[in-house]
């Protein structure tokens, strides 16, 4: 079971021990009950961080989101129904504190190109491009690493809610605010602007081996 149910554990004594669901952290927090919400903020820290990281393109601007989801969080522990889980709306969260960073840097990119001219950027029909050489690619983590940056932040936070993060395309369009088929145009957009980038960084790991 995920993090975000409960699930079974063994105590010292051998018995199972149940580990509380988001729901019950987050009702112990309205309470006022800081180690409940310091096991909350554990379970959840990692994702936040690596969404705010992609989202904002700054280490320090992540930090910064990182701590203002979780102030936000722990005002709002008892106003939140997270039967299903927190994730999705710390994330939520996080995407809002993310948004107003990449206002403070002037973050914006055009995204007028069209699917044809995305899927000619990204090397499709190019016997150099092939999936088994992009399948190859994703073993280099600074080439992806190198990718991701260069995408506006739009893009990027939609590839990490659906291919880091494993949100489902229903939850991811209801944390963007938008529908389901938007969603899909837009992650389609999304992948196929990352795939030119990495053809981009192939192309130069290419020369640079010459």
């Amino acid at each position: 079971m995920s993090a975000e149910g409960a699930r079974a554990e063994l105590r010292s004594d051998g018995l199972p021990a149940v580990t509380p669901s988001d729901a019950q952290l987050l009702e112990r927090t309205a309470r006022g009950d800081k180690s409940a919400f310091g096991e909350f903020v554990e379970r959840h820290r990692g994702a936040v961080f690596r969404f705010a990281r992609w989202c904002t393109a700054d280490a320090a601007d992540a930090e910064d989101v990182l701590q203002q989801t979780f102030v936000s969080a722990w005002r709002a522990a008892g106003d939140v129904r997270a039967e299903h889980g927190a994730r999705p709306w710390l994330l939520s969260i996080a995407r809002r504190a993310a948004a107003k960073a990449r206002q403070r840097h002037d973050e914006r990119r055009s995204r007028e190109s069209s699917i044809e001219e995305l899927g000619e950027a990204a090397g499709f029909g190019d016997e150099r491009f092939t999936p088994e050489r992009i399948a190859q690619a994703t073993e280099q983590r600074t080439c992806i690493e190198a990718a991701l940056t260069r995408l506006a932040a739009d893009e990027r936070e939609i590839l990490v809610l659906r291919d880091v993060e494993g949100l489902d395309g229903a939850a991811t369009a209801e944390l963007l605010g938008i529908s389901l088929a938007a969603q899909k145009s837009r992650l389609h957009r999304a992948r196929l602007r990352w795939a030119a980038e990495l053809r981009t960084c192939l192309d130069q790991e290419a020369q640079h081996a010459r």
